[in-house]
């Protein structure tokens, strides 16, 4: 059996109510904490042979279109705080945790910051880690990681991060996660899987 995540139901699209073969569904909350300790929880109910998370995700620039999915090849835990110098992580932390499923979008790595980004400072500080902007993917590959798991994240670009990020998530997240899960089953990645 294998696994698909995402933050809330939504994201599932209509795998939500109808998961491929051989796959099955769970959610892990908000925030990469949260989604964590959900999915070490989910790993140690279910013994899934692998995990992929679904989700939506912010621009904060002009390299992905709105809409476009993307195959999250690292999560990156980062904040505007850290990258302005004014907060730095003990060397010995971990940051960084690789997608080690290989999967049919492109792949781009994905920066996790403790919260929502709302100036467009922070999206031009945090553009110099990763295209885009994500809550949970830390917290669920640092899950996968420490069991020993293979995990990826499918993300689709719903909003540009800054100020109007809530309202252009609000308006698009429903169509970005119809439009991821049908891409991922039209790619035939279910089947494969």
């Amino acid at each position: 059996m294998r696994l698909l995540l995402s933050a809330f139901a939504p994201e599932l699209g209509s795998l939500a109510g109808d998961p491929p073969a051989g796959w099955e569904t769970a959610t892990v909350g908000v925030g990469a904490v949260t989604a964590a300790a959900a999915t070490a929880r989910l790993l140690a109910e279910r013994n899934p042979e692998a995990v992929l998370f679904l989700g939506t995700c912010g621009r904060y620039d002009g390299r992905l279109g709105l809409f476009e999915g993307l195959w999250a090849s690292q999560a990156i835990a980062t904040s505007v705080e850290e990258l302005r110098g004014g907060a730095y992580r003990p060397g010995i932390e971990r940051v960084r945790w690789d997608a080690t499923l290989k999967g049919p979008l492109p792949p781009y790595g994905v920066a996790v910051p403790p919260a929502i980004t709302r100036t467009l400072e922070g999206a031009a500080l945090l553009a110099s880690v990763a295209p885009v902007e994500h809550l949970e993917l830390t917290g669920v590959f640092a899950a996968c990681h420490a069991a020993g798991v293979p995990c990826a994240g499918a993300l689709v670009v719903v909003n540009d991060v800054g100020p109007e990020a809530q309202a252009q998530w609000t308006a698009n997240h429903a169509e970005g996660s119809r439009r991821l899960v049908d891409r991922l089953r039209a790619s035939g990645f279910f089947a494969g899987a």
